[in-house]
């Protein structure tokens, strides 16, 4: 299976709900919170996200989702667990 990180704020309802997805289907994750991160560490994110300004930003193994309605979406459409274990 391939490596989840999200990026969140902790009192975001859409960062919960995408941890919630993907703690129903029993996917491991790691996660970073962007309030403790520094201005570098972030900046490496804005990066790889094409600047991409809210949270929670989704990454499987390399490869950025977007936030919870694009991890959503997908699931909805039968197509993360494909992603996952491709």
């Amino acid at each position: 299976m391939k490596p989840v990180t999200i990026y969140v704020k902790q009192t975001c309802p859409y960062c919960i709900n995408a941890k919630r997805l993907l703690e129903h289907k029993s996917v491991m994750y790691t996660e970073f919170d962007v309030t403790k991160m520094s201005e570098t560490q972030l900046e490496e994110v804005a990066v790889k996200t094409n600047h991409y300004r809210t949270v929670p930003k989704i990454f499987i193994g390399d490869t950025f989702i977007g936030g919870f309605d694009n991890l959503n979406k997908l699931d909805r459409e039968g197509k993360l667990d494909e992603m996952l274990s491709a």
